[in-house]
Order: C-alpha cells, then sequence, then structure tokens
C-alpha cells in the first residue's frame, strides 16, 4: 500500500487549500444550476481549518477516534482490489488511508461500511464520516450533500466487443444510432444523454456489473464509464472487449471525483484540506501512477 508515511513531506496539514480552478460535468438528473459552476471551489467553509481542528482527538466523527469511510460492495478495480477496501489496494483505497494518515489516524482508526452508490448522495443523515466510491462532483449534488475538493480527475470513455456495430468508431457522430448502457445516476449517464445524444433510449442499469453482461448478451453496443474503470472491463471482465475511445470533456474542463459527507458536516474542510495536501505534495500523482497508470485510449473527435 502507498501510504503518507513513505511520501509525506514537511508540509502541514494547515496548508492553505488550493484554489480548484476546474468545471465539473453535470450528474442526472441535471438542472439548470449545474450549468458554468465550479464544483470544485466549493467546500462547507471559506477558509481553511487549523490542525488542532482536524485531529482524531478533536475531529465529530460518528464513532470517536475512529474514521469511518464508505464504498459501495462490490468495489471495483481498480479502485479497490479483491473487493476489500480496506486492504490499501487500489486507488481509492489507497487514498482513503493517504486522507487518514494526513489526519492522524492510523490504519487500525480506520473502518469501512458498505453503503450503495445511489443511497450515498441520498439527503439525509449518514452512518460514515466520508464516502469514496467514484462520485462526481456536481451542483446537483451539492443540493443533498457534501464534497470534499476533488481528488481525481476523469474523462468518460466508450466501450463494446470487437465486431460490434460500433467497433471503429471515431467521433461522437457515429455514435448516433448505437445502444449506449451506464449505471443509473451516474456522470456516465449524463454524458451518454448530453453529449452522445443517441437516437435510441440509453439503457439504465443499477450496477455496471449488470451492464457489462447486457454487453455480453447483446442487448446494448456499448457501455459509457470512466477511462480507469474502461480499461479494467474490457481488459477483466469482456472477452472480447475494446475501448472505442475517450468522449470529449464538456467545455474542455474535467470531471472529479470527490469524497462524499454530510450535508453541512464539520468534517468537510478537514478532509478538503487533507486532499489538497495530498495533491500539492505529489502525494495524489504517486497514488495514480502505483494504482491507475495505463496506456492512452484514443480520443472520439
Amino acid at each position: 500500500m502507498l501510504t503518507t508515511s513513505r511520501l509525506k513531506t514537511s508540509r502541514p496539514l494547515a496548508v492553505a487549500a488550493l484554489a480548484a480552478t476546474l468545471a465539473l460535468t453535470a450528474c442526472a438528473p441535471t438542472d439548470e444550476a449545474d450549468s458554468g459552476t465550479d464544483a470544485a471551489s466549493e467546500t462547507s467553509g471559506s477558509a481553511a481549518p487549523d490542525a488542532e481542528t482536524c485531529t482524531p482527538d478533536t475531529m465529530e466523527t460518528v464513532t470517536d477516534g475512529t474514521l469511518t469511510i464508505a464504498t459501495d460492495d462490490p468495489a471495483y478495480e481498480p479502485w479497490f482490489v479483491d473487493n476489500d477496501p480496506a486492504n490499501g489496494k487500489g486507488y481509492e483505497s489507497a487514498v482513503a488511508y493517504a486522507i487518514a494518515e494526513q489526519l492522524g489516524y492510523t490504519q487500525d482508526q480506520v473502518a469501512w461500511v458498505t453503503v450503495p452508490f445511489n443511497k450515498v448522495v441520498q439527503p439525509g443523515p449518514k452512518d460514515f464520516d466520508l464516502d469514496v466510491n467514484q462520485v462526481s462532483i456536481t451542483e446537483a449534488r451539492r443540493k443533498a450533500v457534501d464534497f470534499s475538493t476533488g481528488y481525481y480527475d476523469v474523462v468518460q470513455a466508450v466501450i463494446t466487443n470487437k465486431g460490434s456495430a460500433i467497433d471503429g468508431a471515431t467521433s461522437v457522430a457515429d455514435l448516433a444510432d448505437a445502444k449506449l448502457g451506464a449505471q443509473v445516476g451516474t456522470t456516465s449517464y449524463t454524458a451518454i444523454t448530453d453529449q452522445v445524444q443517441p437516437s435510441q433510449e440509453p439503457a439504465v442499469f443499477d450496477t455496471n456489473d449488470q451492464a457489462v453482461q447486457a454487453l455480453k448478451n447483446g442487448q446494448i453496443d456499448g457501455i459509457v464509464v470512466d477511462l480507469p474503470t474502461a480499461y479494467y472491463m474490457t481488459a477483466v471482465q469482456l472477452d472480447d472487449g475494446m475501448i472505442v475511445g475517450q468522449l470529449p470533456l464538456p467545455e474542455g474542463e474535467p470531471e472529479q471525483f470527490g469524497a462524499v459527507l454530510a450535508k453541512g458536516s464539520s468534517l468537510t474542510d478537514c478532509i478538503s484540506t487533507a486532499v489538497d495536501a495530498l495533491r500539492e505534495d505529489g502525494i495524489l500523482d504517486q497514488i495514480n501512477q502505483e494504482w491507475l497508470a495505463q496506456q492512452g485510449a484514443p480520443e472520439l473527435s
């Protein structure tokens, strides 16, 4: 596991939060508030907290002295490995432990709980302190939950099976007649409806595994997922899988994944400051290189 004990620099936790300049894509369902808003630039507070505020002794967590982190089940590679978030393997597991260590928590002070993706972004009290589960930061979701600043910049990609109707597509226009699918409530689904705008109604699935099975069965022509997941699906889950290409970034700006917290959580600023320190110190890049480094995929025009 890549931990901050190997990578930590002398920068203190109280480093001023980086100004996030990346505009983010909308989620499903979309609303007018999403348009042209920099979702990564807002946390629940206006200034970075001091180090004494963000410690296991002072943070108001679900369980005193423990940082409870949620994710879905199954927890997919390359974000997690062997469906075991607690093993520290995979990008999001490593990031979660790096955040915890930045805040002063040891590995045995981190507890994992299972929470379905759709429940995470719904309003209401949470039985976790933060969730890491490839949740894109959007203004629509901010109405129900808090987000940390982004810990991963992502693009959406289209995958298929070799020999399918969209094998060989080189542009978004080539996907106009395709039957595409994505997981419900994700920005992958929004990418289909907003960017591709196919003539056929997109298929919606509760899980990515269901989407993969539908592609195997020939019920859909392709799936839209984030790029690292696209690599995993085509290499592991599909016998003849291939990446058709990356979708263009909306307005040239990337989507970001952020940790999800309860609306108005007292922990949001602490988690954001920890993420910002990990990004500025290069630790996020190092975790990326360990778990997500891949060959490039073609970009659709």
